[in-house]
């Protein structure tokens, strides 16, 4: 459970840096909002949110120092590892089916998408024992410097389970509101989970094809690129590090342009291809990688280089594995 922790106190670094200031709303106000734009019972909802629990935990984890980050080598550690690889053959087996199908479906590789929910939930078993309802209204009212951020997401929460008819007091999820075998925040929910298995619900906290199909759709949505490479390794000319690390953190550039910039880059892509620059610690001094369009895509679920590395090598070894078990 120590390493989930570490992981979503990494992973909240860069999911909400987006909002480092926020206007202070009250919960009346709040609720007079969703009574006018979506049509919300007032009376109702009072007493829904009057029955959430401010949680100090919750508060005590969010503002909890991170500390220095993890260097690669050790950070990777966490996740690449014989438990969480023999897991992931094991839920590949238990669902071929449904990856199978994913596959077909939205062009995404089953061991990206198992590899995502290893990272993930370790499979389902790390799905968080918070009431998302606490979560989300502890962080909306009580927590000014990410208010805005998880309001919006108390009310895309209000809106989905109304439109899934659930219970919005009983969903759990992590102590950022993040829910299900995927982890996804409930916006995320309400734009990329699909009913994979066609019973009439989108079910991502027990059902793994929900689950498994859903993935794959956020990674489709977000534009993988069925049969590309995601990373590789390069080497660089040493006085052009400084300058290729300065560029944005995404495939804003070609292969060519960054050989132009000092990458020696020998693989067998075109020369046009969309492509990012990436440096990673190791134990005996730092490597460096092309990432390509696919790798973009991994930090569209997290934005750090770090969780994106190690989905796509825990990705690597569950397929190897996978494939030495069949």
């Amino acid at each position: 459970m120590k390493h989930y922790q570490v992981y979503i106190q990494f992973a909240l670094l860069f999911f909400c840096s987006f909002n480092v200031t926020a206007e202070v709303v009250s919960q009346e106000t709040f609720i007079d909002r969703m009574v006018e734009e979506h049509a919300f019972d007032k009376s109702d909802l009072t007493q829904l949110l009057n029955k959430a629990k401010v949680k100090k935990s919750i508060l005590k984890a969010m503002s909890r120092p991170a500390g220095k980050a993890k260097p690669w080598y050790e950070y990777r550690l966490i996740f690449i590892k014989d438990k969480r690889i023999n897991g992931g053959v094991n839920f590949w087996k238990e669902n071929v089916k449904a990856l199978k199908r994913a596959k077909a479906t939205y062009g995404v590789p089953p061991e990206i998408i198992v590899a995502i929910i290893g990272v993930e939930t370790l499979y389902g078993k790390n799905k968080g024992n918070f009431r998302v309802i606490d979560a989300l209204k502890t962080l909306a009212f009580h927590y000014p410097r990410r208010a805005d951020f998880f309001r919006s997401e108390l009310e895309h929460y209000l809106l989905l389970t109304r439109e899934e008819k659930l219970n919005p007091l009983a969903q759990k999820g992590s102590y950022a509101g993040a829910m299900g075998i995927g982890q996804f925040m409930p916006s995320s929910f309400r734009r990329y989970a699909v009913d994979f298995d066609g019973d009439g619900k989108r079910n991502i906290w027990t059902n793994n094809v929900d689950a498994i199909g859903s993935v794959a759709n956020y990674f489709h949505r977000f534009g993988w690129e069925t049969g590309q490479p995601v990373i590789k390794a390069t080497q660089v000319e040493t006085k052009a590090v400084e300058k290729l690390l300065s560029l944005a953190f995404e495939p804003q550039y070609t292969l060519q342009q960054l050989k132009q910039m000092g990458l020696r880059y020998q693989g067998d892509e075109a020369d046009n291809t969309p492509s990012m620059f990436i440096d990673l610690e190791t134990k005996i001094g730092t490597a460096y990688w092309v990432g390509f369009k696919n790798y973009y895509v991994i930090t569209r679920y997290n934005h750090s280089k770090h969780y994106a590395m190690a989905v796509f090598q825990l990705a690597e070894e569950i397929a190897n594995r996978y494939e030495q078990t069949r």
